[in-house]
């Protein structure tokens, strides 16, 4: 069965890289969104093994640990996990009840992949 990952908020050019990695080192099928809106809503719909979320959204500068602390609130079982290089942010979002995660600097790293993998597989497990 494929991880099926929803990724909010990153920019027209991480986004598309990011998904192009999940999709390379694990079969990931990957739905982007630009919105928190549109994450609590597909979210409420969609069964993801994961939820990506950037610090920052891109389309309209909110905040995406506002964004992970509605999501968890709103009962939703996918973990989430937080895309930022500041570790204040992510403990922050830890805080929140998010997975650890990872900066965009380590997205060439080959450890990045497999925390997410892990992550989102640990889910998949469980369902």
């Amino acid at each position: 069965m494929a991880i099926k990952i929803l990724d909010v908020g990153q920019c027209h050019m991480d986004g598309p890289r990011m998904a192009a990695l999940w999709r390379k080192t694990m079969n990931a099928t990957v739905d982007r969104c630009d919105t928190a809106r549109e994450a609590l809503e597909r979210a409420g719909q969609t069964a993801y093994d994961l939820v990506l979320v950037n610090r920052i959204l891109d389309a309209d500068g909110s905040s995406g640990l506002d964004l992970i602390r509605d999501l968890i609130a709103s009962g939703s079982s996918a973990p989430v996990m937080l895309v930022s290089n500041y570790s204040d942010a992510q403990d922050a979002a830890v805080a929140l009840g998010a997975v650890r995660g990872f900066g965009k600097n380590a997205l060439n790293d080959p450890k990045t992949p497999e925390l997410v993998k892990h992550a989102a597989a640990g889910h998949s497990k469980s369902n």
